[in-house]
């Protein structure tokens, strides 16, 4: 774990609030940096700050890394996360992005059974 993450991870412990220390980074990099928070506070059983990093992930869904962010949610058991996810995926056009980005198609080479549940569940879906 990097220590500003546990340093952020202590401080809401402590303070029950959520403070990212990382203001000066893009978009993609809190991103990251929340995906990192969301997997220390699930290790350490923080249900609060998961369903925090959860809502924070969903509304920063995007086609090149909503793949990579449903495994992560799958991994994590954050239900509300996946179907923001697959919803997100859910119309044609999104879709098509989604397979066509990057990463999609590591995810597709690390793990073929996360891709098929994608596609099974994103055809669940009513097509928007």
């Amino acid at each position: 774990m990097l220590p500003d993450i546990f340093r952020t991870l202590l401080h809401f412990i402590y303070t029950d609030c959520l403070v990212l220390p990382f203001n000066d980074f893009d978009q993609e990099d809190r991103r990251e940096i929340v995906r990192h928070i969301l997997v220390a506070a699930d290790r350490y059983r923080i249900e609060r700050l998961k369903l925090i990093c959860e809502a924070a992930l969903c509304r920063t869904l995007d086609t090149q890394t909503v793949a990579t962010t449903y495994a992560l949610a799958d991994q994590h058991q954050c239900n509300d996360l996946k179907q923001a996810c697959l919803k997100f995926m859910a119309s044609p056009t999104i879709f098509g992005e989604v397979l066509a980005s990057q990463d999609y198609n590591n995810l597709k080479r690390k793990s073929p059974s996360t891709t098929l549940e994608i596609f099974e569940n994103v055809y669940k879906f009513p097509k928007i």
